[in-house]
């Protein structure tokens, strides 16, 4: 293909001419939208020489070259910018998403980098823990030369402060999507963001330094964004509360995602459900959290889906609260730390109220044939189940399952009493079912997988053989592995400036942290993603993982 220097956009040379061929008739149409070559019976071997170095691409205006760009992965674009000037140029002007090796050294690189992507409205600036992050200088260049941007990722940028984030709220009016991790910014940077960014629909926040000093942190409130803001994630947080006024203070807030941080939190949601509400999602982690607030959430009429990880403080009687009063409940994971307070009422009482239930995820539980019964009668609509950790699932409760479940599609065993006659049930049992997945079943053996196959071809099983369990079974809900997900960034290049994936994922997933700071306590610590939470597609167009 040949090179062509230029910026043309559409239209090739208005100059077409016919080449008069002894065995072959040569035709152009006047807007070069097609050709076509006529043979004869003679050799066709011989090519015209009108075909030798075109580049057939100069017919095409920018907007159809820049979709083809767009079809690309990253690395390819780059290689296909490096081919003439105009595809270099196209090729920047179409990339809409950039990430960035945020070194202090990018500074004066900032000006031809932009030069080039002048169209970037999806920023993510990372810097990792060995190395100096830029400062306020650079990200208010960068602020002036990408004023339309609407989602910024910072991570590891350790030396922006309070006066890089107000310079860069000023100048980026129009963003929606913000999330930072170990910076030292504050409640001062954080709040000027919120006063200027009115615009802002989705935030989070993951171990920022600058709000720890003491308890004497700054109320965070919502300011301009008080109507805008939809989603609040917040991460590892010394002082969370501090963020207390924006959570209560944001009128349309729908998600909310509250992960191993620190304080008691039942009071703030004390304060959200004796409120108009539209909280539809809730996802507590490792969180100081009793029965007083599960019944505060109850509150929330229209809470769909909630993740309870690992609340010790969590017993049966919030979760009734929880059942009795939030009826389009559709989603519902519960990891009881082994605890066992919370069991059967509990689960009986999520049976007989919640219809709408499409996904379960039990972990640490103890559920017996009682509840699981009622479950499996009750949620007719159930099409994703996942029990892990459980003394007291075998084969009966199993078997339940496959006589009852008819809408079930996927299900997950992990770490359960259960045996190959258990499995076995399902050769007949939940005729929706298209995959199943045995993990960590110390009693269940791999012929059973090749056993079920035959009698169900179109079932996909998974199994590991009875593996001895190495790991514990975990229901961590952060977004750190599928959601978004280390907070500190591998090196990416040696050199500066490094440009990334031209696609940057709409949420943080880059792999989990290093363990928590001793600190942390009980509720710093991590594990380790269990089989269960990757994520599971539905028929409501959720983004997750296969089972």
């Amino acid at each position: 293909m040949g090179q062509y220097s230029s910026t043309h956009c559409g239209g090739g040379p208005k100059n077409r001419h016919r080449t008069p061929l002894t065995n072959h008739q040569y035709i152009i149409s006047n807007n070069s939208d097609f050709f076509s070559l006529i043979n004869s019976d003679e050799d066709e071997s011989t090519v015209p020489s009108v075909f030798e170095n075109r580049d057939y691409t100069y017919d095409l205006p920018d907007e159809c070259l820049a979709l083809i760009f767009q079809c690309l992965s990253s690395g390819d674009r780059k290689k296909c910018s490096l081919v003439c000037r105009r595809w270099l140029l196209v090729e920047g002007q179409s990339r809409h998403r950039l990430a960035l090796n945020a070194k202090v050294e990018i500074l004066p690189h900032v000006p031809a980098i932009f030069s080039r992507f002048d169209s970037v409205t999806k920023l993510a600036l990372r810097c990792d823990r060995k190395s100096v992050s830029l400062n306020d200088e650079a990200l208010t260049l960068i602020s002036l030369r990408c004023s339309s941007l609407i989602r910024l990722k910072l991570r590891g940028c350790r030396d922006v402060t309070d006066v890089g984030m107000a310079a860069f709220a000023r100048n980026c009016k129009s963003l929606k999507k913000f999330s930072c991790g170990s910076c030292m910014f504050g409640a001062k940077g954080m709040n000027a963001l919120l006063d200027n960014c009115s615009s802002l629909e989705e935030l989070s926040v993951k171990r920022l330094r600058g709000i720890n000093d003491g308890f004497a942190a700054d109320p965070i409130g919502p300011g301009a964004a008080a109507s805008s803001l939809k989603s609040i994630c917040l991460k590892e947080l010394y002082n969370g509360q501090c963020f207390a006024p924006l959570i209560i203070g944001s009128k349309n807030l729908k998600t909310l995602k509250l992960l191993r941080c620190l304080g008691d939190w039942d009071r703030l949601f004390e304060t959200i459900g004796s409120s108009e509400n539209h909280v539809a999602e809730i996802h507590l982690e490792r969180l100081q959290i009793s029965d007083a607030g599960l019944m505060a959430i109850s509150n929330c009429p229209k809470l769909e889906i909630l993740h309870l990880v690992k609340t010790p403080e969590c017993t049966d009687a919030g979760v009734v609260a929880v059942a009795r009063k939030c009826k389009l409940l559709r989603k519902l994971h519960i990891d009881g730390w082994r605890t066992n307070r919370i069991g059967d009422d509990g689960l009986v009482a999520i049976a007989e109220n919640s219809s709408n239930l499409k996904e379960l995820v039990l972990i640490g539980l103890n559920p017996t044939s009682t509840s699981l019964l009622a479950i499996a009668s009750n949620c007719q609509k159930l099409e994703r189940l996942a029990l892990c950790g459980s003394d007291t699932i075998g084969d009966p409760e199993v078997s339940c399952i496959a006589t009852k479940c008819m809408a079930l599609k996927k299900l997950c065993i992990k770490g359960c009493e259960v045996t190959d006659e258990g499995i076995e049930s399902f050769a007949w049992g939940c005729p929706n079912l298209v995959k199943i997945k045995v993990k960590k079943c110390k009693h269940v053996t791999g012929d059973v997988a090749d056993w079920l196959r035959a009698r169900r071809r179109s079932l996909a099983v998974n199994l590991d053989g009875g593996e001895v369990d190495i790991e514990p079974v975990d229901g961590s809900a952060s977004e750190g592995g599928a959601l978004e997900e280390a907070a500190e960034f591998q090196h990416t290049a040696t050199t500066l400036p490094v440009i990334r994936a031209a696609d940057i994922p709409s949420t943080s997933n880059v792999g989990r942290s290093s363990a928590a700071k001793p600190w942390f306590g009980l509720f710093g610590g991590r594990g380790l993603v269990a089989c269960t939470l990757r994520r599971w597609s539905n028929g409501n167009g959720d983004s997750s993982e296969s089972l």
